[in-house]
């Protein structure tokens, strides 16, 4: 292994969660085994991007109900292509080469587990992207 394959992957951190087994297809064992750690690992930097979307999009976002920021979030990350390439640059940026070889396999199918992970991840941390005011009021 390069080094660089050596660093990647003893950064990702370890998901509990995620199994691994024969019956699984490899779309599923690529997912568990390469997305889940590597989104986890970007968390951080996801959630500052989605920051920066919404400020770079006239903040409309704040004024939004909860259902509405929850559209808005899935609509950024299924429609807006310009949102979802950048997203999808700072996922595959952290696979090896070997990775990188089998996601072109089937990228398509990959796409869409990787931004439905994507868009899990930052609804679950949806209370993250209230006003900037509001927070240092706290």
């Amino acid at each position: 292994m390069s080094p660089r394959e050596i660093n990647l992957k003893s950064m990702r951190p370890e998901i509990s969660s995620s199994k691994v087994n024969d019956n699984m297809s490899s779309d599923e064992r690529f997912q568990n085994l390469v997305l889940r750690p590597v989104i986890k690992l970007q968390n951080d930097l996801l959630i500052a991007v989605f920051k920066n979307y919404i400020s770079k999009h006239k903040a409309v976002f704040y004024d939004l109900t909860m259902q509405k920021r929850i559209d808005y979030i899935e609509n950024a990350i299924h429609k807006d292509m310009k949102f979802r390439n950048s997203v999808k640059g700072m996922i595959i940026g952290m696979f090896t080469i070997e990775e990188y070889t089998l996601y072109i396999k089937n990228s398509s199918a990959l796409n869409k587990r990787m931004m439905n992970l994507v868009k899990d991840r930052l609804l679950s941390q949806i209370q993250l992207f209230e006003k900037p005011e509001l927070l240092k009021a706290v």
